[in-house]
């Protein structure tokens, strides 16, 4: 039986990487929102983000809908960095990270409205960035890249200039572990080929 994908997120790098995963799909942002920024980290806070998000969105979602769910932070110091609010707050942000090495933790939580089953399961990665000087920051922030983005950076674009090191999933980074997502898609039946 061919499932009903949804993949509950308005996020267009996790909607591209289910694109290059070839998974038939569609999307219904989940209204769910949590502000987990700034507090101690504990990876239970973020696989309860990606789990209400994707209740959220099962609510309103069809009897026989798999529901697919993200939520990913960048952790430094025992601290949740979020997306920033501003651009003082990406600068600052930016200036923890650079010349350190970081944790971005992804959180997939899977909901199958038709089984009433659940799966949540989380990736880490290890991120170091070079050191960079504060005109290097004031001009990645200029290009917007960092306001929408965990930690206020994007690997897949700009900001891959300044990361020295990934050890773990890149995928992970970008905002979905391919693998984890194709390996918890199997336990409710869905092969990618």
């Amino acid at each position: 039986m061919k499932r009903k994908i949804i993949l509950a997120s308005g996020s267009p790098r996790r909607k591209r990487m289910f694109e290059d995963m070839r998974i038939d799909f569609s999307v219904m942002v989940s209204n769910y929102e949590e502000d987990i920024t700034g507090k101690d980290y504990d990876v239970s806070l973020v696989e309860k983000t990606a789990y209400n998000k994707a209740l959220e969105v099962s609510k309103r979602a069809d009897d026989d809908a798999l529901i697919v769910a993200a939520d990913t932070v960048v952790v430094f110091d025992k601290k949740i960095l979020g997306k920033p609010k501003d651009k003082a707050d990406a600068k600052q942000m930016l200036k923890m990270l650079q010349g350190n090495t970081h944790t971005v933790v992804t959180s997939i939580a899977i909901i199958d409205n038709l089984e009433k089953k659940t799966l949540i399961n989380s990736e880490k990665t290890k991120v170091t960035f070079d050191k960079l000087t504060d005109r290097e920051i004031d001009d990645y922030i200029k290009t917007g890249e960092p306001m929408d983005k965990a930690g206020a950076y994007g690997i897949q674009g700009l900001g891959c200039v300044f990361i020295q090191k990934v050890d773990g999933c890149y995928n992970n980074v970008v905002g979905l572990p391919a693998y984890l997502l194709a390996k918890m898609l199997k336990s409710f039946g869905v092969y990618l080929f």
